[in-house]
């Protein structure tokens, strides 16, 4: 069974959907949901409020960036750091507090840690993935590594009323099921 090139980054992508969903919900103890599209983009976006981006290398590669509103990025890290037993009147107040960038880009690792281990559960394909860097910007800057050669996929998030979405780039690649060969 050959999977097109199209499905196999959309394949990636449901994984992306599910893995941050769970983990995420897990990790804040708050529910998250996410939209039932999964959007085809032209080129990927670092946004404002607070934006985390990471590569992968590997089996398959490219570029992951977790764009956050000031609402969902405080949510997150709220509720994270409460879950780890840190009492609220001790939290950071503002996004621009280094603390919250911090947060944001500990949780990234952790994701990418779990989304990597998913692909190579359902794939036994391997990647690593590098240092994610979080910060807060003010406009969007766009991103594009050599075009011709991605895809570029957005999913979209909620926790509670705030949205946060994931951008993904990644190189043109076709999945082949060795079984049906």
């Amino acid at each position: 069974m050959e999977i097109s090139k199209n499905q196999s980054i959309d394949s990636i992508s449901k994984l992306f959907l599910e893995t941050t969903k769970a983990m995420l919900e897990q990790s804040t103890g708050k529910e998250i949901n996410y939209a039932n599209t999964i959007q085809k983009i032209t080129r990927v976006c670092m946004m404002p409020d607070l934006t985390c981006f990471v590569q992968f290398y590997g089996d398959y590669m490219g570029l992951v960036i977790f764009n956050f509103s000031d609402e969902a990025a405080f949510e997150i890290y709220k509720h994270y750091m409460i879950s780890m037993g840190m009492p609220e009147e001790e939290l950071a107040i503002s996004i621009s507090d280094p603390e919250v960038a911090d947060s944001i880009g500990e949780i990234t690792n952790q994701l990418m840690g779990q989304l990597i281990k998913s692909v190579e559960e359902k794939y036994d394909l391997n990647a690593s993935y590098g240092q994610p860097k979080a910060l807060t910007i003010s406009s969007a800057i766009s991103l594009s590594i050599n075009d011709t050669y991605t895809q570029n996929r957005r999913l979209s998030f909620r926790i509670d009323n705030s949205i946060f979405r994931i951008e993904i780039a990644m190189e043109n690649s076709k999945f082949i099921d060795t079984a049906s060969l």
